[in-house]
């Protein structure tokens, strides 16, 4: 089961002008909260919304091959026809394409295409070529050995080597990529064997070793343009240089990301399309007009707001599904900075938890998108063990814990104030903001909102400048992946995003995470992630909020498109626009 996202549609009952049935309405911030969250009736805000959007749409979407936007008929065609371009919308924009420095959703949508890893992974998470043809494992589960593909080219026209993979692994992932030191400092030598052979050698057992090498896990990058460099400065980072289908062609910043074919694709008449450009649309409800008119083929992820989901499934251009995320298995929370009092009290982190009710957050807020998280692994990975610490809405057990704490209400009621910087990544998460700050702010915890764009929250909570911010990670699949990354005390790294940010530090969390990474017995493994869930569950570095589930819609134009466990992140080089 590990990866595989709940396929069921969203609940239906939930309608946008019902985001706001449970939040009282008293007092002037309450009354504001209210008027953000539901406002007018929902069916003239969207009259609203589009006539607003369709002038900044148009203006938006003035760019090269607007031509290519306008949707015609679907009609069944079974065999593949080269041409055209894809038009995918990217929000927020990526700030950088470079993959190996930055894992954030809209770098891996974009550079997916650019980049590539050694393998891919299908709805099983069984692995599959990329830039690796085949490859095998010697029974003692300690050497990998994966053959290349021949007659790969850099985009810049260099050949492409096993050199290329060894250097990524061995030097430039370790030191730039957040999860990467933590799967391949675990080898006793990488080394290659020949130009297009490549063996791996660990130092002891680690199962989860095969699904390491999807393309946002481990990216292979050119040797012959970062080694010897700073991997962080070199310009190459502004110009991406990849052996993916599709390359760079142009950036307008604001605007949208041109990617074209790669001509010199090493498989022979792949890809299909011409190019695929990305468009940067910051207004909601611009990109829910642009799906709705067909200016757009595709959107992914968070492109769409959870609360305009029912209504866009039942379009007649365009299919909805939630798969394609498997791999990810994506878990949201409220990470907390544990370097800042009194957040470095556990009391305080579980009064948090009391404090909020995520069944709101699901069902309200979300619109029924995604599942209520009981700890810190997703119910769909690996390991996942219910059995654990649950904390269930109590305005009394917070403000208990508090008193406990010695944080008395002052004489306007407020027994600490904390700074909470929501992800900028749309107006669900500005929302989820604001229900927080009121949510807390009944149990005597006042929270100041601060907004930044998403380069500048980024480098805020790699750099550990923040006390409370939104977030969510990935979980590939595996704890020892995607998990325990965030809890061991060896990954707090600055200036390194989506690792132990928090400062979290329990030694005997980081011996059950090691102890389960090399253990080969499932069974042995399950009893100890389970420890270390129950643990975790007590301990409460980060308050868990949401299993999410992703909506990505597709124009029925488009065929062949999101087939593997990586989805929109894949590299979409078998995909192609019916006419």
């Amino acid at each position: 089961m590990g990866g595989l996202a709940n396929r069921h549609p969203p609940n239906k009952k939930h309608r946008h002008d019902r985001v706001a049935d449970t939040i009282d309405t008293t007092g002037d911030e309450d009354t504001r909260m209210t008027r953000r969250l539901s406002g007018i009736p929902a069916s003239f805000r969207r009259s609203l919304h589009r006539a607003a959007a369709a002038g900044l749409l148009a203006a938006s979407l003035a760019i090269p091959g607007t031509a290519a936007l306008v949707a015609a008929p679907a009609m069944a065609q079974e065999t593949p026809v080269r041409g055209g371009v894809l038009n995918s919308i990217v929000q927020p924009e990526p700030p950088t394409l470079m993959l190996g420095l930055n894992q954030q959703g809209p770098t891996q949508t974009v550079a997916g295409k650019i980049y590539q890893g050694l393998l891919t992974y299908d709805r099983k998470l069984n692995p599959m070529p990329s830039l690796a043809e085949s490859w095998t494992v010697s029974p003692d589960g300690l050497t990998y050995t994966f053959k290349l593909y021949q007659n790969v080219k850099w985009h810049d026209g260099k050949p492409f080597s096993a050199n290329d993979v060894v250097f990524s692994t061995s030097k430039f992932l370790m030191e730039v990529h957040p999860r990467a030191r933590a799967v391949f400092s675990r080898c006793e030598s990488i080394k290659a064997l020949d130009d297009h052979t490549v063996e791996f050698k660990l130092k002891e057992p680690f199962p989860a070793f095969i699904q390491a090498f999807e393309v946002s896990s481990a990216p292979i990058v050119p040797a012959h343009i970062y080694e010897g460099s700073d991997f962080r400065a070199n310009p190459a980072n502004n110009t991406p240089i990849g052996t993916g289908p599709f390359k760079l062609k142009e950036w307008v910043k604001g605007s949208y990301i041109q990617l074209v074919r790669n001509e010199d694709y090493y498989k022979k008449d792949l890809p299909y399309l011409d190019g695929i450009t990305f468009r940067v649309i910051p207004d909601a409800a611009s990109r829910s007009l642009a799906l709705e008119s067909g200016q757009v083929q595709q959107t992914q992820y968070s492109d769409l707001e959870p609360f305009e989901v029912p209504r866009m499934k039942t379009l007649p251009n365009v299919t909805l599904t939630t798969e394609g995320y498997e791999f990810v298995a994506p878990m949201a929370w409220l990470e907390i900075n544990h370097r800042v009092k009194p957040l470095d009290d556990k009391r305080f982190r579980k009064a948090i938890a009391y404090a909020i009710d995520r069944k709101f957050i699901r069902d309200k807020i979300w619109f029924g998108l995604g599942r209520v998280p009981t700890g810190p692994i997703n119910s769909v990975v690996k390991f996942y063990d219910p059995k654990v610490t649950t904390y269930e809405p109590s305005p009394d057990k917070a403000k208990a814990l508090l008193d406990e704490m010695g944080l008395k209400p002052d004489a306007k009621g407020v027994r600490a104030t904390v700074k909470l910087m929501p992800m900028p990544y749309g107006e669900t998460w500005t929302r989820l903001g604001e229900y927080l700050k009121q949510a807390l702010g009944k149990v005597g915890v006042a929270v100041v909102l601060e907004s930044t764009d998403a380069a500048g929250w980024a480098q805020r909570v790699a750099n550990w400048d923040y006390e409370i911010t939104t977030n969510f990670l990935y979980q590939y699949g595996d704890p020892a992946l995607g998990v325990a990354r965030t809890y061991i005390s060896s990954n707090i790294r600055k200036g390194v995003l989506f690792t132990n940010t928090m400062g979290y530090s329990n030694p005997k969390v980081d011996e059950l995470f090691d102890q389960a990474s090399r253990e080969n017995d499932p069974a042995k493994r399950q009893e100890q992630y389970s420890e270390v869930q129950r643990i975790l569950s007590d301990d409460l570095p980060v308050v868990w909020l949401l299993e999410m589930e992703f909506p990505t819609f597709l124009d029925k134009r488009v065929k062949n498109a999101n087939t593997t466990a990586i989805g929109v992140n894949d590299t979409y080089e078998s995909v192609w626009l019916a006419k």
